[in-house]
């Protein structure tokens, strides 16, 4: 069961945990109770300021009111019943004030309890058999920062204690595994009061990111792509054009250069339709009928503070973004292109990935058929791929329809990374055209999505232990005694002419601590150097998951050597 067909039973624990609430602490207002996606929660107005403690007393008493196995009941009420029903309840008077007078008002009741509520919902509280409440947070009503903070209290729930259990697990690996003190500890990036949202990457981090940005060069190159660089700071003018300003500028940085309006880019395709008209102006692909622009493009977006987390959600990031201008004839065999190019790499990562379709936004600019032609293309493309693939109706770019792509990591979540935008908007709307002058059609996509993001899942999805060829170090050598390091030197330079990332623990400590903090810091290969390894043959090779195993020295050079060349 996936966690769409649980919303209604999430929806109904949602109003249990209010009704518990209410009876817990009559005088706490409510304001909205939503089921989402790995969960639900309610938040509350109240003078009493919840505890763990409290969370406990509210979860016996949701227990209390499962058992009673109440109904749920829906009733359609007039606007005027609705006021005079929620009178105490000044949140839910301002959600009435907000539905359109045409609109049916709706309620259900549960018991003693009774909520403004559209549903869906379970017939019968008796129906929740596993749930577990989780934390406090704060919110502001509305999500709007100027108005009252409330406390929002998290919850879940699951059809079986089985899966719950499994859940609660994930979550349990999630933090012992969260990227950010694996960050830490591997030394891969570092956090900073003065950039918020900015993250400092160290030297292990660079060599990470330098590996994945090599290979995704070697896969552009080999499918096609033009690698180009456009700038950070463009005029407004051209994001009115693109219509970013309308529909995208509360997340834009602004700001005056000589007078002039300019903003710092949120994303990169005005820059990169520049770029192409630019190259078609000097006679380039004359001959071609899909031209192919690749960018590492750093982006600026101004998320709130609070939405701030570790790499994951950051105000400064990099994409591993393309344009693909292109005719409607190849239309079809480059979006497919572009999901082979994208298969491809989560493969080389051990990623398995998900298809989805995100449809037209109610904030979205273009014709009608426009879109539909878009979306028909795009729907096309995916039931010729027989890959299975869902419908996200509404969550398509304000420009045009995409394919989003999600993997799901070792731990079971699910991250939105890849996509694949398909856009007649922006073509249209700076006229660009294809070489022999017909309408281009445009093809916005990434694979990494951030790669900052992308970095903080594999961190998380390996649990630190990167494949071979990614890990800042590869191999560390530990000799035994300072008589041993001469020795150790020798053999290590052995590994200089494959590139092997290779360090020596030289420092007066215990073989035992340097284990272990080669363990903490994630080294790949840890091999242990005295007097036999000195004067044989023969390694012993000790493995991030613990295990050993002895190799000949050259076999072992011949074996990293593979790892690397083959990316594993």
């Amino acid at each position: 069961m996936n966690n769409q067909d649980l919303l209604p039973l999430r929806h109904t624990t949602s109003h249990v945990l209010a009704q518990a609430v209410k009876h817990l602490f009559p005088d706490a207002k409510l304001a909205i109770g939503p089921a989402i996606e790995n969960g639900f929660y309610y938040d509350f107005d109240t003078e009493h300021r919840f505890t763990d403690e409290d969370l406990s007393l509210i979860e016996k008493e949701m227990k209390k009111i499962v058992k009673q196995n109440l109904k749920l009941e829906r009733s359609e009420i007039p606007r005027q019943q609705a006021i005079d029903l929620f009178k105490d309840e000044p949140y839910k008077l301002e959600l009435i004030d907000a539905i359109p007078e045409d609109q049916t008002i709706s309620t259900y009741q549960q018991g003693d309890f009774i909520d403004l509520c559209a549903g869906p919902h379970v017939e019968s509280t008796g129906l929740i058999k596993a749930f577990k409440l989780q934390k406090i947070a704060g919110a502001y009503w509305r999500g709007d920062e100027h108005n009252k903070m409330l406390q929002r209290i998290y919850g879940t729930a699951f059809n079986t204690r089985e899966e719950l259990d499994q859940y609660l697990q994930m979550l349990r690996d999630a933090e012992k595994y969260d990227h950010r003190k694996l960050g830490r500890d591997m030394l891969i990036f570092s956090l900073s009061d003065e950039a918020p949202g900015e993250p400092f990457f160290l030297p292990n981090g660079m060599i990470v990111l330098n590996e994945l940005l090599k290979y995704w060069r070697e896969v552009h190159q080999q499918a096609g792509y033009l690698e180009v660089r456009t700038p950070i700071i463009l005029k407004r003018h051209l994001w009115e054009t693109s219509g970013h300003w309308d529909h995208y500028s509360q997340g834009m940085y602004a700001l005056k250069v000589d007078d002039e309006d300019y903003a710092i880019k949120p994303m990169n395709c005005p820059g990169g339709i520049l770029a192409f008209k630019e190259l078609l102006r000097y006679g380039q692909f004359t001959h071609q009928d899909a031209i192919r622009l690749g960018e590492i493009g750093l982006v600026h977006r101004a998320e709130r503070s609070g939405q701030l987390h570790g790499l994951m959600r950051v105000r400064e990031f990099t994409q591993d973004d393309a344009h693909i201008f292109c005719t409607l004839d190849n239309l079809k065999s480059e979006i497919d292109g572009v999901i082979k190019l994208m298969e491809k790499v989560y493969s080389r990562l051990n990623l398995n990935y998900e298809l989805e379709l995100s449809t037209r936004p109610e904030n979205s600019i273009g014709d009608d058929s426009v879109w539909q032609a878009a979306e028909t293309a795009l729907q096309d493309v995916l039931d010729s791929t027989n890959r299975p693939f869902k419908v996200n109706p509404g969550d398509g770019a304000f420009y045009g329809p995409k394919i989003d792509v999600h993997i799901k990591d070792s731990l079971g979540r699910r991250w939105q990374c890849g996509t694949v935008q398909l856009d007649f908007n922006l073509p249209e709307r700076f006229d660009v055209k294809m070489p022999d002058g017909s309408r281009a059609v445009m093809l916005h996509r990434v694979i990494f999505g951030s790669i900052e993001r992308f970095i903080g899942i594999l961190l998380e999805h390996f649990k630190g232990r990167l494949p071979f060829w990614l890990a800042p170090q590869q191999v560390r050598i530990l000799p035994v005694t300072g008589d041993f390091i001469d020795a150790a030197k020798k053999f290590s330079e052995e590994f200089s002419i494959i590139n092997v990332r290779v360090a020596i623990d030289a420092r007066n400590e215990t073989i035992g601590k340097k284990v272990r903090q080669a363990t903490l810091e994630k080294v790949s290969h840890v091999i242990v150097f005295g007097e036999k390894e000195s004067n044989s043959e023969d390694i012993s090779v000790r493995y991030l998951d613990g295990s050993t195993e002895v190799f000949n020295k050259k076999d072992y050079i011949k074996r990293v050597s593979e790892l690397i060349n083959q990316r594993l």
